[in-house]
């Protein structure tokens, strides 16, 4: 039997227990993105306005209190990104920031293949570079998840990749709520130093 060569995963490690003994294994290569917290609550909170799957996630406001807590079907998007970031520092886990991702999308794909000692030419990374960019995807059925039945993913309540922007929570977020936010996610996330950005 061939061994399983790429899974995709959105659980965290706490909730996930069997990760921590497979990411012990030394071959074991791990990729892991995150997004900064308040891009990630406004695209989360879309998702759940069209995943019908999902409860009803309610007004914004409430939405945000939901996030903070962890009370949302993945659970809490800190102790997902502190998980994986502290075991990134101990295991074979690569981190890739969403932002860096957007800012510079070449040098990241080859920070990429450097992890998974692969080579290509320059003209494959511009390849990659065109067909994962957000445009392209967002008409590739298989990325945009339009074959996926209005039953479960209403895409005309919203897109499921909707804009694929950093900073997009600034029109989201009211000042008070900004503010009470940042204290919050300043208080959860003392404890690391993940070099996330709200904006590029």
């Amino acid at each position: 039997m061939e061994m399983l060569r790429c899974a995709r995963e959105h659980q965290q490690l706490s909730v996930f227990p069997f990760w921590k003994f497979v990411l012990l294994r030394p071959y074991l290569q791990v990729i892991y993105m995150a997004r900064n917290a308040k891009d990630n609550l406004v695209s989360y909170f879309h998702f759940d306005r069209m995943n019908l799957t999902q409860p009803e996630p309610g007004p914004w406001d409430g939405y945000i209190h939901k996030f903070m807590k962890g009370q949302l079907g993945w659970g809490s998007w800190y102790d997902h990104v502190k998980g994986y970031w502290k075991e990134s520092k101990e295991r074979n886990i690569l981190y890739i920031l969403y932002e860096d991702m957007k800012e510079n999308p070449s040098r990241e794909i080859k920070r990429i293949m450097h992890y998974l000692d692969l080579s290509v030419s320059e003209d494959v990374i511009n390849k990659i570079v065109q067909l994962t960019s957000f445009h392209v995807m967002k008409d590739n059925p298989m990325a945009n998840y339009s074959y996926i039945p209005k039953a479960v993913f209403d895409q005309s309540i919203s897109a499921f990749m909707r804009k694929g922007e950093v900073g997009d929570w600034v029109n989201h977020f009211t000042p008070a709520q900004s503010k009470m936010f940042d204290e919050d996610y300043t208080n959860q996330m003392k404890d690391v130093d993940i070099p996330f950005r709200l904006n590029i």
